[in-house]
């Protein structure tokens, strides 16, 4: 055996499961250079779950939109399988990583991102390592935060909640009251304790956080 032999890694069998066969078909070419060998291709989850019976892949590359069907059932199927998922999607949002690795994927890449970092992906998950793209790790990273800087809303009752979502549409104290059916000294009363819970000092900083957390929290 010479050293170029010695030195070469291993070949990476995958299976691609996308149902765009030209993603599939860019994916291999992209892939091949890198020492990845796409073993199967599939556009659903009964097309690659034969796939793994047959040709056995090392990871399969997975996309959660598979027509009708949800990619992550296939990738709870993979692990109940042994095969180590890679979710490819173009999902950048928290929910859909986080559900994703929920199901049981070893890593999570979005479509945006150059081909090295899925190349990376292919690598890290060979070794049974996880992995997070960059992308997808600024959603969860931003989610996090977001959810932290909301931890104390939590705190307030429901009638203070419902104070604050108004104040966030940009309502003023008198429209609050009439949509509240209270006096406009008792929703100042509630601009109290909602300054208090949320450690805020001013009536219009207050206004500032409402309209903020209406927006973070908009679908």
């Amino acid at each position: 055996m010479t050293l170029d032999e010695q030195s070469t890694p291993a070949e990476i069998r995958i299976m691609i499961v996308d149902d765009h066969p030209a993603v599939r078909e860019g994916l291999a070419l992209l892939l091949a250079p890198e020492g990845v060998c796409v073993c199967g291709e599939a556009s659903g989850r009964a097309e690659a779950l034969d796939i793994v019976r047959q040709s056995r892949p090392q990871i399969a590359l997975v996309d959660l939109s598979l027509g009708g069907e949800d990619g992550a059932d296939l990738v709870e199927d993979l692990r109940a399988l042994g095969v180590p998922a890679i979710v490819y999607s173009m999902h950048e949002d928290a929910r859909h990583v986080e559900g994703a690795f929920a199901a049981g994927a070893l890593a999570y890449v979005t479509k945006r991102e150059m081909h090295g970092v899925l190349v990376q992906a292919i690598r890290e998950a060979a070794a049974g390592r996880r992995f997070v793209s960059p992308n997808a790790a600024l959603a969860l990273a931003e989610y996090a935060a977001v959810s932290q800087y909301h931890e104390d809303e939590r705190s307030l009752s429901e009638q203070e909640r419902h104070v604050f979502s108004l104040l966030g549409d940009g309502e003023g104290t008198a429209d609050i009251a009439a949509a509240m059916g209270i006096s406009t000294r008792t929703v100042d009363s509630y601009y109290a304790r909602i300054m208090e819970k949320l450690g805020v000092n001013r009536m219009r900083e207050l206004r500032r956080r409402a309209i903020s957390s209406r927006r973070d929290w908009t679908p």
